[in-house]
C-alpha cells in the first residue's frame, strides 16, 4: 500500500510507503523523475516527489520542497519530536541498494548529488497535505515498466527526428555546394 498526496500547489504528486518493506519496493521500482526525501541520520519514511519529465532538482518549487520535507519530518518517530531536523534529498536514480543493507536502508551512487536542508516543525502544512491523502495498492513494477517503455518510445521518436534533420541538412549543404560550384556554370556554357 502506498500513500499518495497532492502538493499544496496541486501540480505534483508526493508518495510514500507504509513501512520499511514497502520502502523497499519504492526503492526498487522508482521512476527517473522521482526525487527521494529522508530525515538525515534518523529513521523516517521514504518520501518521493514525482517531478515532471525533463525537470531537475533545481526546478523543484520552494513550496513543494517544504511540503516534502515537512511530510518526511512528520513521519519520523524521532524527527517529529524535534523542533527542526535536517532532510536529505536526491534523485531516485542516485539511490544505491546493496545486499548487505537492511530493509529501508540506502546509500548513494554519487554522494555529491545529495542535497541537505533544514526544516522546522510545520503542522499546518502536514494537515493540508493529509487532506489530499489517498491510500492505493499500485503494481509498482508494472508502472515502472510502462514508464520505461514510454521513455524508450520518446527517445526513439527523437532519434528519428534527429536523423531526418541530419539528412535534410546534408541535402541542403549539397544543394548549396552545387549552386556555388563552377561546374554548373562551366557545364552550362559548353552545352549551349
Amino acid at each position: 500500500m502506498v500513500f499518495y498526496f497532492k502538493t499544496r500547489c496541486g501540480q505534483y504528486t508526493i508518495y510514500m510507503g507504509k513501512d520499511k518493506y514497502e520502502n523497499e519496493d519504492l526503492i526498487k521500482y522508482g521512476h527517473p523523475e522521482d526525487c527521494w526525501f529522508h530525515v538525515d541520520d534518523l529513521s523516517s519514511a521514504h518520501v518521493y516527489l514525482r517531478l515532471h519529465a525533463g525537470q531537475t532538482m533545481d526546478d523543484i518549487p520552494e513550496d513543494c520542497l517544504t511540503d516534502c520535507c515537512s511530510l518526511v519530518k512528520a513521519n519520523s518517530i524521532q524527527g517529529c519530536k524535534k523542533s527542526e531536523v535536517y532532510i536529505v534529498y536526491t534523485r531516485w536514480k542516485n539511490l544505491k541498494k546493496t545486499a548487505s543493507m537492511v530493509d529501508g536502508q540506502v546509500g548513494f551512487h554519487r554522494p555529491e548529488n545529495v542535497r541537505r536542508c533544514k526544516i522546522a516543525k510545520n503542522n499546518t502544512i502536514v494537515r493540508q497535505l493529509e487532506k489530499s491523502k489517498e491510500e492505493l495498492h499500485p503494481d509498482l513494477a508494472q508502472e515502472q515498466q510502462a514508464r520505461m517503455r514510454e521513455i524508450q518510445k520518446q527517445n526513439k521518436a527523437q532519434r528519428i527526428l534527429d536523423q531526418k534533420k541530419k539528412k535534410m541538412d546534408e541535402l541542403e549543404r549539397k544543394r548549396e555546394k552545387e549552386e556555388r560550384s563552377y561546374d554548373r556554370i562551366v557545364g552550362g556554357e559548353t552545352s549551349a
